[in-house]
């Protein structure tokens, strides 16, 4: 299993889980913003349609295209 947080909120998931993945599964309360304020989630799951943006330690990262990290910080709020 991985430990990460999510909006400094721990979780656990298994390994080779995406970070898109972690979102879904994660704590409640925990999901995706827009910069208006409404819930996001992945679209297209690719990489292409960059639904799915969120800082990934301090990087702008697309969630469904990494992989959780033991230790990784993820902010969901733009």
């Amino acid at each position: 299993m991985i430990e990460l947080q999510i909006n400094r909120v721990s979780v656990r998931v298994a390994n080779g889980t995406t970070v898109a993945a972690a979102l879904y599964l994660g704590a409640d309360g925990i999901s995706r913003l827009s910069v208006s304020g409404e819930a996001r989630a992945p679209l297209c799951g690719m990489g292409v349609c960059q639904e799915c943006r969120v800082t990934i330690d301090g990087r702008r990262r697309l969630a469904c295209q990494t992989l959780c990290l033991n230790g990784m910080s993820v902010e969901t709020r733009p």
